[in-house]
């Protein structure tokens, strides 16, 4: 079954280079592991949520808000596909993601293949 994995977290660029060079190695070193997961589809690292645009339309008016419509400590921060036998092997894999055991979270959802 096929599952979009998509990453939560609250750690900024920022913090990522303020971190030391072991801490980032240690850091690239996951999410190079991550990446070799069999199954895995890479995504893509998403720009900082105060970049974003969030597009809505009332009345037939586009309607267009900057930055995240919700407030949250946690913004979605990119995601990957990932290819498992069942929910419980992609829980696993979410287990792993880096963001996870740095106070984030990985939405485990299925994609509806028609």
């Amino acid at each position: 079954m096929k599952y979009m994995l998509l990453i939560y977290g609250n750690v900024t660029q920022e913090q990522v280079e303020a971190m030391s060079g072991e801490e980032r190695k240690q850091l690239y070193a996951e999410w190079g592991e991550l990446n070799r997961t069999p199954g895995m589809t890479g995504g893509v690292q998403m720009d900082d949520p105060a970049t974003a645009t969030t597009v809505r339309a009332d009345g037939g008016q586009t309607l267009t808000t900057d930055g995240p419509f919700v407030e949250t400590k946690e913004a979605l921060g990119g995601y990957f596909f990932l290819e498992a036998d069942d929910l419980d092997a992609a829980i696993a894999v979410a287990a792993t993601v880096p963001n996870v055991t740095r106070g984030g979270a990985v939405e485990v959802r299925p994609v509806v293949e028609r």
